[in-house]
């Protein structure tokens, strides 16, 4: 079975996430379907929800859907909230359950060997680090080594970019200059800088800012579902001049033409996506970033145990055995290398 790394889950923040060792009834990751489906790895993310968030649609009169941006979070409660999180990952380090990935070393062990899977810590929006980076010391020697800047709200060092379909990424202000400095000192200590959800604006400056290969860990292809969180063809370009990757989503809304949030979505989507990013910038630019636990999958696809069905749709768009080798595996390991080194 071909071993996978998978760009993005939040199975630590599901509210049974205390059952991720012996296998939980709902959801789409833990442990047992873990090994059933060759998923070795994984960025698992951290992330605080906004209290009172809206999640009904804005109305409006010219067809376009829309979500209000979520609530900020102070940085109080998200770091509570954070360390609390990420405190279990690291139990499930202690009891020999996962490894986390403190370098490339441990990607080649959890896909080589027979021990346990690699798990790499991220932060989902930066709420929890303070103006002045000190609590990124501590975060880094925890084991962190992926942050996102914000989710799809506000906060002190950018912009998300909100949920509305049909819409460019181009939705307000991007970096500010915290987070400039928050991108450098992440490049400098070798923590990825992921971009999924900063709105464009944001992911120009961080490319003008050359801090490591261009990363959008779980994100869709705007030509194929034109949502704001999809990325257009400028940016899969510059993406691949910096030698990063998409990490291609399974999420549904971000797959559709129609942006329905509907399960019996075709697997074959995934696969028209990263169809689409090998055709336009390379194969070498593609990977994927399920969105596991934090959104509707395909139920074609299932869960994690379903990925040798997703592998197979990939083939089925032409994709040969090597070139679904570095998508599922390769593509990642290089990339984590580059902004590790």
């Amino acid at each position: 079975m071909l071993a996978v790394f998978d760009g993005h889950n939040d199975a630590l923040t599901r509210p049974d996430h205390a059952a991720f060792v012996t296998g939980r009834k709902g959801g789409h990751l833990d442990l047992p379907r873990m090994r059933a489906g060759g998923l070795r790895g994984g960025i698992f993310a951290v992330f605080t929800p906004s209290a009172r968030e809206r999640k009904r649609p804005v109305p409006r009169e010219d067809g376009v859907l829309e979500f209000a941006l979520a609530p900020a979070v102070a940085q109080s409660r998200a770091a509570a909230h954070a360390t609390a999180a990420a405190g279990r990952l690291l139990a499930l380090e202690r009891s020999g359950d996962l490894r986390v990935a403190r370098g490339v070393a441990d990607l080649d062990a959890a896909r080589d060997g027979d021990g346990p899977p690699v798990a790499v810590l991220h932060l989902e929006g930066a709420e929890a680090i303070d103006p002045g980076l000190e609590a990124l010391e501590t975060w880094y020697q925890a084991g962190l080594r992926s942050l996102g800047p914000v989710w799809s709200r506000p906060n002190r060092f950018a912009h998300g970019v909100p949920f509305v379909f049909p819409s460019s990424p181009d939705t307000g202000p991007g970096l500010s200059e915290d987070g400039r400095a928050l991108v450098r000192r992440c490049a400098e200590l070798g923590i990825l800088v992921d971009l999924s959800h900063l709105n464009e604006a944001g992911f120009w400056d961080v490319a003008r800012l050359e801090a490591g290969p261009l990363v959008a860990s779980h994100s869709g292809v705007h030509s194929l579902c034109p949502a704001s969180r999809n990325l257009t063809d400028r940016q899969l370009d510059a993406i691949a001049g910096s030698g990063g990757l998409v990490g291609i989503v399974f999420a549904c809304f971000f797959l559709r033409a129609d942006f329905r949030d509907d399960p019996e979505t075709p697997l074959a989507l995934i696969a028209s996506h990263a169809r689409y990013v090998a055709d336009r910038v390379g194969v070498e630019h593609v990977a994927l970033g399920s969105d596991f636990d934090g959104a509707t999958i395909p139920a074609a696809l299932g869960d994690a145990a379903g990925l040798p069905r997703l592998l197979d749709a990939l083939a089925d768009v032409g994709f040969t055995t090597d070139e679904l080798a570095a998508i599922a595996w390769g593509n990642w390991r290089r990339v984590l290398g580059a902004w590790w080194a």
